[in-house]
């Protein structure tokens, strides 16, 4: 199914034309009827001679509403151009000629109509060769022209019939399974409440869908569908669809706002695109200029950065970042038009590159710019990878939407990035890949590499008697998400790029070493632990003697062992310990605390510590006042 739309100068027939062809004049307004000048947008239908049933959207011809006009011819599969034969070109139809070029409508038809009013076949030669100096160049320069009297009937057939080869061979849209309906209409209907219309794009809705409308954030749920006024369960991509919504008022919806499902589209305060200036424009434009954004049905104003050019020249084309004062929502091919404000002029438009950029670009960057151009002309693999970079981590189902590209075509370009070693998987084989899976790509591994290296240095520079990072560190260091981290640390470890060490994060070469000044002031402390071994000194004497990072050293070495947080050991004294403690279990049997406090001459204070820390390690247990050692005493060998 297809759209078509009409184009042209006011009170050139556009609207009379339609209601000839279809029975149903689009005029809906009542100003409309009485004014006999259409200032909103209309709709209607078409059957073709083939028996296909065609969406129409009738618009403006007025300036004044000019920008009524460009909400209604995004997406559109053709344009019928209609020139009066009586008047021939007028301003709008310069225009509305230039919107639809800009827009790239790949197809159409120019219909001169009124043609009953005119007798002289000379007036017509000239009208049309007028006519075909103008289209020169654009959309519509090889489209056929037919003469038409709306009014008497002349012509309609043939241009039903031209209708029917215009779209026989183009192309149905594409389901790319990310739907969105930019809204045209928000309207109550008696009976069944809020309804929306538009031209369904990317993807299919179904009857019971929650839905989300773009930029509020709001959700509702379709109750029912209709195209052309025909009930049904499914809207397909490119039909004229009207969306029956419960959970929301009609006065919480404008024209502009888009319905969708969740979890597809974001709303954006920035788009990267391409932009053409129209060679007629009354100046160039400056970069920092304020415009209005015409995109789909909605409209923002920005502010144009232009990037590698301080100024655009009538004709020229470059590469402009646009800041919205309000968020649009838009995908990578999305074409646009830019209007000046004040005085009002169209000045151009062009095609959204990257409709969520994260960055605002140095304006001459280099890098920035060749980046913009591979995704104007890129292939599906450079479209992905360039994608894959501004996610960074995230799954190919995001990336492919980011690219704007179907499934099919992101899984077969992921295979040859991954074969490539461009694009890389956390924890998915590359003959496993799926569109969950998570990927990234490998400029991006390697400047996670660069910055976790560069963090974990820091660290051991600012702490060097500490083993390593903590991972939660390094995490939040690197703005990571808990589910990735682990996938590219288990990377960086089987590359030897960082070790574990007491479960932080170190570089190889990392090693806990002493000052001079420290190692001195650690023999002074060994010492003291070496004359009373079995009553040494406490946790917070030894931070007193060498600092806390020095006694936290220690004890991560292994020369001390604390059994509590106060009672620590050398652990060569410790060992000794365990030792003469086996030999009189194995001699005398189970012991008391006090027994225990006698065979080391030292105190409750540092054997109790000592006994209940065995305990916790499984080597003895305890019965009311008795310990027992639960390991073997006789030698199991002989």
């Amino acid at each position: 199914m297809h759209v078509i739309g009409t184009a042209g100068h006011v009170d050139h027939g556009k609207s009379s034309l339609i209601a000839a062809l279809t029975g149903v004049h689009p005029d809906r307004l009542k100003e409309e009827q009485e004014r006999q000048m259409t200032i909103d947008l209309g709709f209607g239908w078409l059957k073709l001679p083939n028996g296909e049933e065609v969406g129409i959207v009738d618009v403006p011809g007025h300036r004044d509403f000019i920008e009524n006009m460009l909400a209604g011819v995004g997406g559109l599969d053709a344009v019928l151009l209609v020139i009066a034969a009586d008047e021939g070109v007028m301003p709008q139809t310069r225009e509305h000629l230039a919107i639809i070029d800009l827009l790239q409508i790949p197809r159409g038809l120019i219909v001169l109509n009124k043609a009953d009013l005119i007798t002289d076949p000379e007036w017509f030669d000239l009208v049309e060769s007028e006519i075909r100096s103008l289209v020169h160049g654009t959309v519509l320069e090889n489209a056929p022209l037919l003469r038409v009297s709306a009014k008497r009937g002349d012509g309609l057939e043939e241009l039903r019939q031209a209708l029917g080869r215009l779209l026989e061979d183009a192309p149905s849209r594409p389901d790319l399974g990310r739907p969105r309906l930019p809204i045209d209409r928000a309207f109550t209907l008696s009976g069944f409440g809020t309804v929306v219309t538009g031209t369904l794009q990317d993807g299919t809705l179904h009857v019971g869908d929650e839905v989300l409308i773009l930029p509020k954030g709001l959700r509702a749920r379709i109750r029912g569908l209709q195209t052309h006024k025909k009930p049904t369960e499914i809207a397909h991509p490119g039909q004229r669809t009207a969306a029956n919504l419960s959970g929301i008022s009609v006065q919480e919806l404008e024209r502009g706002d888009v319905l969708t499902l969740p979890g597809h589209y974001q709303p954006s305060y920035r788009l990267d695109a391409t932009l053409r200036l129209l060679p007629d424009v009354q100046r160039p434009l400056r970069h920092g200029a304020e415009v209005k954004v015409f995109l789909n049905t909605a409209e923002a104003l920005a502010h144009v950065r232009l990037l590698g050019k301080d100024e655009l020249q009538p004709g020229e084309e470059g590469w402009v970042q646009l800041e919205l004062k309000t968020p649009l929502v838009a995908a990578r091919g999305d074409r646009f038009i830019l209007r000046r404000p004040s005085p009002a002029e169209t000045l151009g438009g062009g095609l959204i590159l990257d409709p969520e950029p994260r960055l605002r670009y140095r304006r001459f960057d280099p890098l920035t710019l060749q980046r913009l151009q591979s995704l104007q002309k890129g292939t599906p693999q450079e479209l992905l990878l360039q994608a894959a970079r501004a996610l960074g981590i995230a799954s190919l189902k995001e990336i492919a939407r980011r690219a704007a590209l179907d499934e099919a075509t992101a899984l077969q370009a992921a295979q040859a990035l991954f074969q490539a070693g461009s694009l890389l998987g956390l924890g998915t084989p590359a003959a496993v890949l799926d569109m969950e899976a998570q990927v990234l790509a490998a400029s991006h591994w390697e400047d996670l590499t660069r910055q976790a290296k560069s963090h974990v240095a820091e660290y051991h520079r600012l702490y060097p008697l500490r083993p390593g990072m903590p991972r939660p560190e390094l995490l939040q260091r690197l703005r990571l998400s808990a589910a990735s981290f682990p996938h590219l640390l288990k990377r960086w470890l089987e590359m030897g790029i960082f070790k574990l060490a007491h479960d932080g994060i170190a570089l190889p070469e990392h090693e806990i070493r002493f000052t001079p000044a420290q190692q001195k002031q650690v023999q002074a402390l060994l010492q003291r632990f070496e004359q009373s071994p079995f009553s040494p000194p406490t946790a917070s004497e030894c931070i007193q003697s060498v600092g806390e990072e020095v006694f936290q050293a220690l004890l991560i070495q292994g020369i001390l062992i604390a059994v509590s947080a106060e009672i620590v050991f050398r652990r060569t004294d410790f060992e000794g310990m365990v030792e003469r403690l086996r030999q009189a279990f194995c001699e005398q049997g189970p012991l008391t605390v006090a027994q225990v406090r006698d065979l080391f001459k030292t105190s409750r204070k540092y054997v109790l510590p000592f006994l209940e820390y065995l305990d916790s390690q499984g080597l003895t247990r305890r019965q009311g006042d008795f310990r027992y050692w639960n390991q073997p005493c006789a030698d199991d060998s002989h």
